[in-house]
């Protein structure tokens, strides 16, 4: 029997978070399970080591998390404080046919993979979500923005990368030759997939007979989702007369979500129809995407645009920006694509939406006859390549 994958979910494996780059995760090993080893590098062990039962099941935990931290439970940082107290560090250390990590990794991750990259007889890859910490560090978290320079060049250490898109593609290979650096690692790009929705859900109307519209919005509270832009666009078109509520659904950043969070507190004590729901279950989220007439995306960039993605799958019309990876995601139908979110082009995309009900129709269907790729989908490209990826010397 071969020696399996190995596939790096270290802080995965310790959160409930469900993040673009977390759902990838979990959709990965959900369709590697029959040759890959989740493994991970244990803080308290100092050394890496095959995921435990208690982390197994935090993959798999429907129940999601109000934050993106994670949480090591004690006995589990007992045993591993008694690991490296006699000794045995990274004697847990598996061998692997290849491996793979799809986390935007820690630098004491960075550090220990030279310890695993030793037991690893093919190529070493990694997936790439985006490069917008350098692009727009002003809408990203303070440590994110310190984290992503030595993260970009950490990459090199690999065989190879697989970028989530053509627009993140770019901006790696970019901002390496930015460098001046030669001999770099081969960058291709897979864009990702989504989770078929069950055929039970099947695909509604959205808004009940006399009941006024939701337009529904998921995505993380933070500097660039643009969201306070969305509020502003909302309130002007509920000023004008427009009848809609606005649903909004992910989990709060804690650094640049608040202001957003302010501000939704203040719409609704001003009585506007919209609310906010925080992070949610898989399954209210899908009731959501059930039960609105369409949805908007604001996010001024990003490295796919895994809600557009959603939306479109589930018969769902996207309002959101064509532009970079969001466009690339939009294209083929059933988006209404912008050339500017700010608050007026918001507005305009969501009155349009809201004013003709025949235009959302025929966007509803070309959203309908989209072929849908899968997780399944993109498990099935990613191996392949990762397959065929030569070992650099």
């Amino acid at each position: 029997m071969s020696a399996p994958i190995l596939l790096d979910l270290t802080h995965t494996s310790h959160t409930r978070a469900r993040t673009g780059i977390q759902r990838l995760a979990r959709s990965l090993w959900g369709q590697w399970r029959e040759f890959a080893l989740p493994v991970c590098r244990d803080p308290y062990r100092r050394g890496w080591r095959p995921l435990e039962r208690w982390e197994l099941d935090t993959l798999d935990q429907a129940r999601p998390a109000a934050n993106r931290k994670a949480t090591w439970p004690l006995q589990a940082r007992l045993r591993g404080w008694a690991a490296r107290a006699a000794g045995r560090g990274n004697a847990a250390i598996p061998s692997g046919s290849a491996f793979l990590t799809p986390e935007i990794f820690s630098p004491s991750v960075a550090q220990a993979l030279t310890e695993l990259f030793a037991g690893v007889d093919g190529p070493r890859a990694a997936v790439f979500p985006d490069a917008v910490a350098v692009k727009f560090p002003e809408l990203t978290p303070a440590k994110t923005v310190a984290r992503y320079p030595a993260y970009l060049q950490e990459l090199l250490r690999f065989d190879g990368v697989a970028a989530i898109s053509e627009e993140s593609r770019d901006a790696l290979v970019d901002y390496w030759r930015w460098l001046g650096l030669s001999g770099t690692p081969p960058v291709v790009a897979i864009p990702l997939g989504v989770q078929r929705p069950a055929e039970s859900a099947g695909i509604c109307s959205g808004a009940a007979p006399g009941a006024a519209p939701t337009v529904l919005c998921v995505g993380s509270l933070e500097g660039r989702k643009n969201h306070l832009a969305l509020l502003e666009a909302c309130e002007t078109l509920w000023k004008a007369g427009l009848a809609f509520e606005l649903r909004l659904i992910g989990l709060t950043n804690p650094e640049t979500g608040q202001a957003v969070r302010e501000r939704i507190s203040a719409l609704g004590r001003a009585g506007f129809p919209l609310r906010y729901e925080g992070a949610v279950e898989d399954r209210v989220l899908e009731e959501a995407y059930r039960d609105c007439s369409f949805t908007v995306y604001p996010s001024l960039a990003e490295g796919f645009g895994l809600p557009i993605a959603e939306s479109l799958s589930r018969g769902r019309v996207c309002v959101c920006s064509g532009r970079g990876a969001l466009g690339e995601t939009a294209r083929g139908g059933g988006c209404l694509a912008l050339d500017r979110v700010d608050p007026t082009g918001l507005a305009e995309g969501i009155g349009r939406l809201l004013r003709s009900p025949e235009e959302l129709a025929g966007l509803t269907a070309a959203a309908a006859a989209r072929p849908v790729r899968t997780w399944a989908d993109y498990a099935r490209e990613l191996s392949e390549w990762l397959r065929e990826l030569p070992r650099r010397t």
